[in-house]
């Protein structure tokens, strides 16, 4: 029987750490959530826009040939790299410091629930400020909340290109034209609340992209605007929206509301829930109960999170799931006693050449999904020849350039695995011909690769 503490720190964080005790029981490993809050180096909207519009003034006072101006542009430009760099540290940092992980782990997956990808920095530095302001705050609360703090937020609005969408009846394309893109209409009712296959008809799909013609994001004048919006009413899955008054962000919040109470979401969000912290082969029982859960508590997702953290299906499917790349490497460095400290001091340089394009190599280009869909699950789109041969290749080559603290083998060993390696590892590892060769041994095998 595997101790709820190393059961817990392995499935339901990054892994154990020599430096911190692994979490005592479920209320040490939900008080991980309101840890995983936003901290002072968030990064807002507010702050992007001022930055974007101090850049746009002084192009243009380039463009008419003021040096200054241009080289001031230029700063911010860089400035903008140099914060996309630093949030990139700084969520990693948390991963790696943080004692239980839970909170670090749930800001993974609802990102990724909600997927943006980046563009230009502007666009880049924005999909940063989804998971300050509308991810990290919401983790422990509602997800109606962070449904539409996230359907709602520019990151989102420009990656699924709501920008362009206008009301074939809104003053604006009476006077200049315009069509409707049903986009973020069409991810709200299959990936962020119903799911696939959910009851729903194109029709529905359509009337909510009208509702939400209003939604579109300037630096000036916020998220809304009204000449745009489709004059009402609309009907979403057998519901009136937009019939009482000029349209506005409150018709938007009401039908995602809706969209978050309906039992087809519950099935949905709790099969996500397990796939991604139990198994790829899901277990009916433990997908009904979250489900119940979710619906019982009206979407809260405090409950739903307790519910998971002591389901004993996390002991019964233990090891089938396999960690994607950003997973391995906070758990890797994590075993070898890694700080977020010294991750943070790291140059730029080398946290690309030893961090970012590893984990690009191993298959999980950091920002990039293929898709809204955000990343797979199935252990197959990970654990792939050339996916193995690179994490092995960064165990050997690139780690230990990173850290070069060597344990003990034993010591080693204890500390990444506690009392859950098998008898082949715990066989293997204090037999091997060198340090360095132990610790590549011990991250390239199936009980690490897998939690």
């Amino acid at each position: 029987m595997i101790a709820y503490p190393e059961l817990a720190a392995i499935r339901l964080g990054y892994g154990l750490s020599p430096l911190m005790a692994a979490p005592a029981d479920p209320a040490q490993v939900l008080a991980s959530v309101a840890g995983a809050g936003p901290d002072a180096d968030a990064i807002s909207v507010a702050s992007i826009s001022a930055m974007q519009r101090d850049l746009v003034r002084l192009r243009r006072r380039a463009k008419a040939g003021d040096r200054k101006a241009r080289a001031q542009a230029d700063d911010i430009g860089a400035l903008s790299d140099r914060m996309i760099a630093l949030a990139q540290r700084r969520e990693m940092a948390r991963a790696l410091d943080a004692p239980a992980g839970f909170g670090e782990r749930l800001v993974r997956f609802w990102s990724d629930h909600f997927t943006v990808r980046g563009g230009n920095s502007e666009r880049r530095l924005l999909g940063v400020s989804l998971v300050d302001e509308a991810i990290r705050p919401h983790l422990g609360g509602s997800f109606a909340d962070m449904m539409f703090a996230a359907e709602t937020h520019p990151a989102m609005l420009l990656y699924l290109s709501q920008q362009g969408s206008v009301g074939p009846n809104s003053r604006f394309a009476r006077k200049r034209g315009g069509g409707l893109n049903e986009n973020l209409a069409r991810e709200m009712i299959e990936l962020h609340s119903l799911g696939v296959g959910a009851d729903y008809t194109q029709a529905d799909v359509w009337q909510l992209a009208e509702l939400l013609t209003g939604l579109r994001y300037h630096r000036d004048r916020g998220i809304f605007d009204a000449t745009r919006a489709e004059p009402g009413p609309e009907t979403v899955l057998g519901r009136r929206y937009g019939d009482k008054g000029p349209a506005s962000l409150d018709d938007i919040r009401a039908v995602i509301t809706d969209l978050a109470a309906r039992p087809e979401t519950a099935r949905h969000l709790a099969r996500k829930l397990v796939v991604h912290f139990v198994s790829d082969d899901p277990p009916q029982g433990l997908v009904d109960r979250l489900a119940a859960t979710y619906s019982e508590s009206g979407g809260d997702l405090a409950v739903v999170n307790a519910a998971l953290a002591q389901a004993p299906e996390l002991a019964a499917r233990f090891r089938e799931k396999a960690r994607q790349p950003y997973d391995f490497v906070i758990a890797a460095l994590r075993s070898l006693g890694f700080t977020g400290r010294q991750l943070l001091d790291m140059k730029p340089g080398v946290f690309q050449r030893g961090i970012i394009r590893p984990m690009a190599l191993m298959g999980q280009n950091w920002g990039a999904p293929r898709g809204p869909d955000g990343w797979p699950e199935a252990a197959h789109s990970w654990i792939t020849p050339q996916g193995l041969a690179a994490r092995i290749h960064w165990s050997a080559q690139v780690l230990p350039r990173l850290h070069r603290v060597r344990p003990e083998p034993r010591e080693f060993l204890a500390a990444a695995f506690g009392d859950t390696a098998s008898e082949p590892l715990k066989w293997a590892v204090p037999r091997a011909e060198s340090v360095r060769d132990a610790i590549v041994i011990a991250l390239s095998s199936a009980d690490f690769n897998r939690r």
